[in-house]
């Protein structure tokens, strides 16, 4: 296993971790600076493998697998945690939403796969990552305040909306791989 799949099974190791200083509340002191501290180590993780496996031109079968796949248990993860908080402004339908849209993305890609057709991460969907990414961030620190609390819900409803137009822009791009996969 080379190093940046190595970086990509960190960033699931981690994922317990996370849930667990998520859940835990006041059982532990700083519990939710620690699960903020861990959430976004694994979410640098993200950037450093896909650096590494470019540069050293250590792409692999294997990378092009999990490293989609353990950003979005790591996104869901936090998005599931969030709806156990009662004092978390995230509403269950918009995890929903989010947690929809990957099923369908990863659905969609195995069946491009199947036909041989590789589908690349489009700008909409870097930028869903990164908006949900930093949402997720402000919800686990939580601070108090109206600006922030106003900040948070921006977030959130663009996180939602990047969802949706991510979600349409890979359906329009790929709408051939449905079609008997022919492209």
């Amino acid at each position: 296993m080379n190093l940046p799949n190595r970086i990509t099974m960190l960033r699931v190791f981690l994922i317990p971790f996370f849930v667990f200083f998520m859940l835990c509340g006041d059982m532990v002191p700083g519990a939710q600076y620690i699960a903020v501290g861990i959430f976004i180590a694994a979410s640098l993780t993200d950037t450093l493998d896909g650096y590494l496996a470019r540069k050293y031109n250590l792409v692999s079968n294997f990378g092009k697998f999990m490293d989609p796949l353990a950003d979005k248990l790591l996104v869901c993860s936090a998005l599931i945690c969030f709806v156990s908080i009662p004092e978390n402004p995230m509403p269950a339908w918009g995890v929903i939403v989010i947690i929809s849209r990957e099923f369908i993305i990863s659905g969609f890609r195995l069946v491009a796969a199947d036909t041989g057709v590789v589908i690349a991460a489009s700008w909409w969907g870097k930028s869903k990552t990164i908006v949900q990414m930093l949402m997720s961030i402000l919800l686990i620190v939580n601070f108090d305040g109206q600006v922030i609390d106003i900040i948070e819900y921006v977030f959130i409803y663009a996180a939602i909306a990047l969802t949706v137009i991510s979600l349409l822009d890979y359906l329009w791009k790929n709408r051939r791989v449905l079609n008997d996969g022919k492209m």
